[in-house]
């Protein structure tokens, strides 16, 4: 696999190059994948923070062939860099929606397709991780970028109230039903078996849940003390993280009347059958 250095464009297939952005971290992995699509024309996935080095590295890589700026979702190691992108290159920026300071150009959605001499690249809504979120499937390579909705290396987190676990295991269920060759995520690196790690991520939600009730039906009655209970094999560190999860795992018991609570910080219990 091609090394992830930051500032260095990579082949990762025949019709596309990544950067990697210099914002490793808990959350980011070894960092944001920017990912430009084409040869000839170029669609920019992700352009990631706003980093004057990565930007400048993005548009040395792909120049006045830039003609798309699409993000996944509006979380700040995906799209703030867009603006500034657009700047360098002229680009037309796209995403699903304007928000946490996301300007787009225009809005798109579920089978909005970008046409290329080249390549056709199709938005799949997968909401979940954020109700924004967004992938792109390559027809021609069957490659979907995923953004955060699939990463390597790492589960995702779910975090309510844009966060949203029934959605997520939905899309999941989705994208299992879509022919893809491979998955390019937002973090790490490209993932060759896209239906082993599909199934991998919708087992690991099943096994958390079903831990997660169990719980609370033990007497776990808030969420951190289920996050104790059930997360022995996460690093201590990683706890005020999945909470979060946790949280949009109850949501969901909830919903389906198994379980009764209300908030973060709240008391929780099962439902009485």
């Amino acid at each position: 696999m091609a090394e992830l250095i930051p500032g260095v464009a990579r082949a990762v297939s025949p019709l596309v190059r990544r950067v990697l952005a210099p914002n490793p971290g808990v959350m980011t992995g070894p960092g944001t994948n920017t990912y430009l699509v084409g040869i000839d024309e170029i669609a920019v996935i992700d352009p990631g923070p706003d980093d004057a080095a990565h930007l400048d590295a993005v548009a040395a890589c792909g120049g006045d062939r830039i003609r798309w700026i699409l993000v996944t979702h509006t979380h700040a190691d995906h799209s703030p860099g867009a603006a500034g992108l657009k700047e360098r290159t002229g680009a037309t920026v796209m995403g699903f929606d304007e928000r946490d300071e996301f300007k787009p150009d225009g809005t798109i959605d579920e089978g909005f397709c970008v046409e290329a001499t080249e390549f056709r690249l199709r938005a799949v809504h997968t909401p979940g991780h954020a109700s924004n979120h967004l992938c792109y499937l390559l027809e021609q390579e069957r490659l979907l970028f995923s953004g955060d909705h699939i990463m390597e290396g790492s589960t995702v987190v779910i975090s309510p109230p844009d966060g949203d676990m029934a959605a997520y295991l939905d899309a999941l269920r989705r994208l299992k039903k879509m022919r893809i060759r491979a998955i390019a995520p937002g973090h790490g690196q490209l993932i060759d078996d896209p239906l082993g790690k599909i199934d991998e991520y919708l087992t690991h939600r099943d096994e958390r849940e079903a831990a997660i009730l169990h719980a609370v039906e033990d007497g776990a009655g808030t969420v951190d003390s289920v996050v104790e209970r059930v997360y022995v094999d996460v690093p201590e560190a990683l706890h005020p993280i999945a909470r979060h999860s946790v949280y949009a795992h109850l949501l969901k018991l909830k919903s389906e009347a198994r379980v009764h609570g209300e908030d973060l910080d709240g008391e929780w219990r099962p439902a009485v059958r």
